[in-house]
């Protein structure tokens, strides 16, 4: 049924395809680097997700309940503070990563300072 031209063919893709697949493994790995605005964003995200999380579950607590909406004011603020705690920490990691020797240059060195 396949011609011996055919199968020859098949081997030559096959080796084109075996060297692609090889050339791609050996890329070294690169670091990824997030702009300022993306790290921004991330930690907006974080503090809306505190809320919504904390406000989501002293909603939940005061239906389950039938009480009025304390739990909804107490588990609202404690997921403010826990966006809060969790933004914080996140731009003390951005802070160390910036800082870190070999980062490039520092700040200073920017302003003319």
């Amino acid at each position: 049924m396949s011609d011996p031209d055919d199968s020859e063919r098949l081997r030559q893709l096959d080796a084109r395809i075996a060297k692609l697949r090889g050339d791609k493994t050996k890329r070294p790995h690169q670091e990824e680097h997030y702009s300022q605005a993306q790290h921004g964003w991330r930690m907006v995200i974080e503090l809306v997700a505190g809320l919504l999380i904390g406000f989501g579950m002293g909603y939940g607590l005061d239906s389950l309940f039938g009480t009025l909406p304390v739990f909804l004011v107490v588990f609202t603020l404690l997921g403010l503070a826990a966006g809060i705690k969790t933004m914080m920490r996140s731009a003390a990691e951005l802070a160390k990563d910036m800082n870190a020797p070999g980062s490039g240059e520092d700040e200073g060195a920017k302003d003319g300072d």
